[in-house]
């Protein structure tokens, strides 16, 4: 693969908690954006509220990374006030800007002077939108998902703020987000961020006079593949965009790790010139151990036609996650670590991950290790496992087995 341009646009994190707030940043993140637990598009993600925001940016902010917050849902006229006082608790964080869509956001973001982004869920597609927002204020915009590469280039071409587009995650089958489907049947919003996701699921039509069943088309037929740019992450680049976003704030500390990983791998590589088919396959064999729906490029090449479509009402990832235990000690000079088994047996060669807070997310092959005091290849319910470990993690993590699905 060729690439245009050097350029490194910012890699933009999705983060629900301490502990995938923490595996962002150690993988590799230049920002990152979550929600404070209101007023945002994923309100089950509710790992950092507002008290402990100053912590978050302080930290953030001493690794050189960006926070943005969302509060990107459509606002009713009982929550004004909520809204305004949501916005000054930000701007004392110092939180670098906030990711809206509704109007009154914006109008308070002018009015307290708290740099504003423009949320994808305004579904912007053309240069003359985004000049519109840029009088009002704005210093970047998330383009639609429904922007093609030549688009994007163009519409970039004549922006004079941020550019900013998915690069990977779960696609909406609705117009850059904004569905009704799920409030329509469950009373829950999508846009209020509690889409239950029927779209996901597959279903059938039945002729009422004859009784007569159909499942409809092949699989799941309003349920589109995430979204994955790493093979084409060159191209994506050269439209000149300055901000790259990886969705995912529902999604676990690890597929956060490893998407914002790989992705970090890739777009370094492009600005050395150092990018391959090669490289790009790897990746794409990385990001698709985790989470997925199967993968395509979205609207990027024009309409994604039938490959677009998922096939599984679940996952397609090659690996899972079960629980282990917890870690017990971590004596750093020595570094040995201890863990007690609460969940599952273990064996030496085993791959092991530990998360927590400070530690974020780390994995390893579990080499031989002791049981009361003898070495041993295998440990059993409510043992101790004492082991050496160079990878530094902290008592009470919780220490999970991966498996191959």
């Amino acid at each position: 693969m060729k690439t245009k341009q050097a350029k490194k646009p910012i890699l933009l994190a999705p983060v629900r908690d301490e502990i995938s707030f923490t595996a962002a940043i150690d993988a590799g993140a230049d920002a990152v954006y979550f929600g404070i637990g209101e007023l945002n598009m994923r309100l089950s993600s509710k790992g950092i509220n507002l008290k402990q925001l100053p912590r978050f940016v302080k930290k953030a902010h001493q690794k050189n990374v960006l926070v943005y917050i969302t509060l990107n849902v459509i606002i009713y006229e009982n929550e004004l006030k909520k809204l305004e006082q949501i916005l000054k608790q930000i701007k004392k964080s110092g939180a670098d800007a906030v990711i809206v869509s509704d109007f009154a956001a914006i109008t308070l973001c002018q009015k307290f002077k708290i740099p504003f982004h423009l949320s994808t869920q305004v579904n912007i597609s053309n240069s003359s939108e985004v000049k519109f927002f840029e009088r009002l204020g704005a210093k970047a915009v998330v383009l639609a998902r429904e922007c093609t590469l030549p688009q994007i280039k163009e519409i970039k071409k004549k922006s004079k703020i941020k550019i900013e587009i998915f690069i990977h995650g779960a696609m909406c089958v609705s117009v850059s987000g904004r569905c009704y489907m799920s409030e329509f049947t469950s009373c829950k919003s999508a846009n209020r961020g509690e889409c239950m996701q029927p779209c996901r699921r597959e279903y059938e039509i039945r002729d009422t006079q004859t009784g007569d069943e159909l499942v409809i088309g092949k699989g799941f037929v309003m349920s589109p593949k995430d979204l994955c740019t790493l093979q084409i992450l060159d191209k994506v680049i050269a439209t000149g965009v300055d901000i790259l976003k990886i969705e995912g704030r529902s999604r676990s500390p690890e597929y956060i790790k490893t998407v914002v990983s790989a992705y970090r791998t890739a777009i370094d590589a492009i600005a050395n010139k150092k990018y391959s088919s090669k490289l790009a396959d790897e990746l794409v064999k990385q990001v698709s151990e985790v989470y997925n729906r199967g993968f395509s490029t979205g609207f990027l090449f024009g309409v994604p036609g039938s490959e677009g479509w998922a096939k599984i009402s679940g996952t397609a990832a090659k690996i899972k996650k079960e629980r282990l235990g917890y870690v017990r000690n971590y004596y750093r000079q020595s570094k040995i670590g201890e863990i007690y088994i609460e969940a599952n047996p273990v064996k030496a060669g085993d791959k092991i991950q530990i998360e927590g807070p400070t530690t974020g997310v780390i994995d390893f092959i579990l080499p031989e290790f002791w049981v009361n005091d003898k070495p041993t290849t295998s440990a059993k319910l409510k043992d101790i496992i004492t082991f050496k470990s160079p990878l530094g993690f902290r008592r009470n993590d919780k220490a999970y087995i991966i498996k191959k699905i």
